[in-house]
C-alpha cells in the first residue's frame, strides 16, 4: 500500500512541475540557497550594492587571487582579504559559483533559456563565473583548455543577451 501512495505523489508532483514555467523551477545558482555560512550576514550575500562596493570588487579581482587545493579561491592582498566585503566575496566565490565544466555548463543552459532580466545577485555572481572560467582555461591545454574556452565564450553570450534585454525593456 505505501509503494502506491509513493507512485501517486510522485505522479502528482510530476504533473504539477509540468504545469509549472520551466523557469520558475530553474534556481541558477543552488548552492546559493544551501550553502552553510556561520554568518548571518551572508545568508545570500550581493557584491555590489554601491558604486564603492563596484570599485571595490575591481580591486579584489585587480589585486590578483588565488586558486588553491580544493580550487578554493582567495585574494592574495592581506589587506583587501581583511576587509569586511572580502568575507562576502569569499563566500560567493568559494560556496556559490559552479567551479566544474559540467555545472557551468549547466548555468549556461539555464542562462540561454532565461526569460527575464537577471536579478542583481545572479548577473555577479555569472561575471564571477566567468573570471574563474577565463584561469582555469589559462592553466588548461589541449581539449580542456578548449572546453574551458567555449564556457566562458557562452557564459559571455548569456550576459550579453541579458544586457540587451535589459536595455529593451528599459529604453532611455
Amino acid at each position: 500500500m505505501h509503494w502506491k501512495t509513493l507512485i501517486l505523489l510522485l505522479f502528482y508532483y510530476d504533473a504539477h512541475a509540468t504545469v509549472t514555467p520551466r523557469w520558475n523551477r530553474a534556481v541558477l545558482f543552488p548552492t546559493a540557497q544551501r550553502a552553510k555560512r556561520s554568518s548571518s550576514d551572508l545568508t545570500d550575500p550581493v557584491l555590489q550594492n554601491s558604486l564603492e562596493d563596484v570599485d571595490l570588487l575591481y580591486e579584489f579581482l585587480l589585486a590578483q587571487l588565488k586558486i588553491g587545493k580544493g580550487l578554493r579561491i582567495s585574494i592574495k592582498d592581506e589587506e583587501l582579504a581583511s576587509l569586511r566585503k572580502a568575507a562576502a566575496f569569499d563566500t560567493v566565490c568559494n560556496d556559490i559559483i559552479p567551479k566544474s565544466l559540467t555545472e557551468i555548463r549547466r548555468l549556461s543552459a539555464k542562462l540561454s533559456n532565461y526569460p527575464t532580466v537577471l536579478k542583481k545577485e545572479d548577473f555577479e555572481r555569472t561575471v564571477l563565473t566567468m573570471v574563474y572560467t577565463v584561469y582555469r582555461a589559462a592553466q588548461s591545454r589541449g581539449h580542456q583548455k578548449d572546453a574551458w574556452a567555449e564556457s566562458f565564450v557562452s557564459l559571455y553570450q548569456a550576459l550579453k543577451h541579458d544586457l540587451m534585454f535589459s536595455d529593451s525593456k528599459n529604453p532611455s
